[in-house]
């Protein structure tokens, strides 16, 4: 198990409610040709780097969500300018464009998405810090990058839970990430995400869990009917307000679904 990425007992058979139908594949297909077209106008437009508006980023990952066929409700605002950490629970590969719709920045990534097809390369030439989970020796020297980037007034945008859940169960966050913070001295900023029917269940259909592979992922979301992504911005931590990385990562914590805090509901 890893400092930085422990397992979760999640799995798609396990935990993932089906969703493709024959009456979906037309849609399905239209709704993965939308995003393909919003990533190749986001890639062509890579090379503007920073001088693209922050507003313009947010609304792009905001429509590639849309695209998919996920309607999008976010309640309240991240810290605007200034070096910040916002850390998210992590359920779903829409959790990623959800963040950067709330304040775009830099994303913490495992190195396994730098070898994924397509996505990997355009997360490596976006500004992507990839973590090698494996090299648990590396693990102080990311912590002070983390932290000089942070200090140059960007703000990075991580999982702490440092594995995807199925979003009816989660993890706690890790404590390595809130370190770079406290060095930084710059304020954290929570964000709750969850998936729901338009009837206000849970909903499975967006987990990328277990030995899920992103093709299969990117069809069950693209063919799954009525799913909202809600995503609660909550109040900044400021920094001082706690003195070690255990407490400020308890701070940020989610507050526990009951009865299945950190555990799996089987």
């Amino acid at each position: 198990m890893s400092v930085w990425l422990p397992s979760a007992p999640c799995t798609p058979r396990g935990c993932v409610e089906p969703t493709a139908s024959a009456a979906a594949v037309p849609l399905a297909v239209l709704r993965l040709a939308a995003v393909g077209l919003l990533v190749l106008a986001g890639i062509a437009l890579l090379p503007l780097g920073r001088r693209i508006p922050a507003g313009a980023v947010r609304r792009w990952c905001r429509w590639i969500v849309r695209a998919a066929g996920v309607r999008v409700r976010i309640a309240g605002t991240a810290v605007p300018t200034g070096g910040l950490l916002l850390v998210a629970n992590h359920i779903s590969w829409l959790d990623v464009p959800l963040l950067a719709a709330v304040r775009p920045a830099r994303m913490l990534a495992k190195a396994e998405v730098r070898r994924w097809p397509v996505a990997g390369a355009l997360a490596a030439r976006g500004g992507v810090l990839f973590i090698d989970r494996d090299r648990l020796r590396a693990l102080p020297g990311t912590v002070t990058a983390l932290a000089g980037i942070l200090r140059g007034g960007a703000a990075v945008a991580a999982f702490p839970e440092g594995s995807t859940w199925c979003g009816l169960a989660r993890g706690h966050f890790r404590r390595a990430v809130f370190q770079a913070a406290l060095d930084a001295r710059v304020p954290v900023q929570p964000v709750r995400i969850s998936y729901r029917s338009v009837r206000g269940t849970p909903a499975t259909a967006p987990a990328f869990v277990g030995d899920d592979t992103l093709l299969a992922s990117l069809w069950r979301v693209a063919s799954a009917r009525g799913v909202v992504a809600e995503v609660e911005v909550r109040a900044p931590i400021p920094p001082g307000s706690h003195l070690d990385r255990r407490a400020l990562a308890r701070a940020a914590q989610p507050e526990a679904v009951a009865g299945h805090e950190g555990g799996h509901p089987g």
